[in-house]
């Protein structure tokens, strides 16, 4: 199963889209369309990648637009970057989601105490490439993270590309620790102080920033599943847009034709806007 993309507007400009079509050259939704499972009996998933490793660009897939391409984030009108925090530059991952996946903001989680932040789960692949924007991978889960995220529960599945070099090495999260030492204690620091430049408070974690193990994040990324499956099966979804090309008995599930409509009405790629200069400045501050 393989995809690609198709880029619309301008790069770094609020019309920038991509959208992702299926081996046969149709649109679909990677929010939908493309499934959780890349290989269900060997437990390899899908992920999609928003922000390649070393990037700033906050792209994310767009639940709330039809076909939900991915599009930069925007904040107080501008278009989002995450900041270079010593000793990190931009993503230190390729960061993305795992589709089919649903953090059910009415759900309270049994863990965590705190309801799902609305979004398809996250996903870090650690593995050596250096990913494109819009690149669907196969990964194999090492473990979780329990973010809380402005008092919701933001799951950091921890994973490996499958095609890495080293993947058979790593297992599950132990293998992390011991194979690439410091790693899970940077990817807590980073996402414990991402936000901070921004003038927000550091996050919080569940299990005292404590990384669980294989199962435990497979059983997550299954109930985010469940969630999702009853969230495309509703007839007025809350808020999020769940125009699908291929999942039976979707109310949502549209034509091929209807799908192709959606990507005509937005604009042509077009020229790469300047990347703001505030992107690579370095920010340095004295951890709690």
């Amino acid at each position: 199963m393989s995809f690609t993309i198709e880029e619309r507007g301008n790069p770094n400009a609020e019309t920038y889209r991509v959208f992702f079509k299926n081996a046969e050259g149709k649109y679909i939704s990677p929010f939908h369309d493309i499934p959780m499972f890349a290989d269900e009996e060997k437990n390899i998933f899908h992920a999609v990648v928003e922000v390649p490793r070393w990037t700033n660009a906050k792209m994310e897939i767009a639940t709330k637009d039809p076909l939900n391409p991915l599009k930069q984030d925007v904040k107080k009108g501008k278009l989002r970057y995450v900041a270079n925090v010593f000793p990190h530059k931009g993503y230190i991952w390729n960061y993305g989601a795992i589709p089919q996946t649903w953090e059910d903001p009415d759900h309270k989680d049994g863990d965590t105490g705190c309801c799902g932040d609305n979004d398809p789960i996250d996903v870090c692949d650690i593995g050596s490439k250096v990913c494109s924007r819009g690149e669907v991978i196969k990964v194999k889960v090492l473990g979780t993270l329990a973010l809380i995220d402005e008092g919701e529960t933001d799951w950091k599945v921890i994973a490996v590309n499958v095609e890495d070099p080293e993947a058979d090495n790593f297992n599950n999260i132990d293998d992390v620790r011991r194979l690439k030492p410091g790693y899970l204690e940077a990817t807590v620091d980073w996402f414990k102080r991402y936000k901070v430049p921004d003038g927000k408070q550091e996050n919080q974690f569940a299990f005292n920033g404590e990384f669980k193990d294989k199962d435990f994040a497979i059983d997550v990324i299954k109930s985010t599943h469940e969630y999702w499956k009853a969230l495309v099966h509703q007839s007025n979804p809350k808020e999020l847009n769940c125009m699908n090309t291929c999942v039976t008995g979707s109310p949502c599930c549209c034509s091929d034709i209807d799908a192709k409509d959606v990507v005509d009405k937005t604009s042509p790629f077009g020229t790469e806007e300047p990347t703001p200069s505030a992107v690579d400045k370095w920010y340095y501050y004295q951890k709690n």
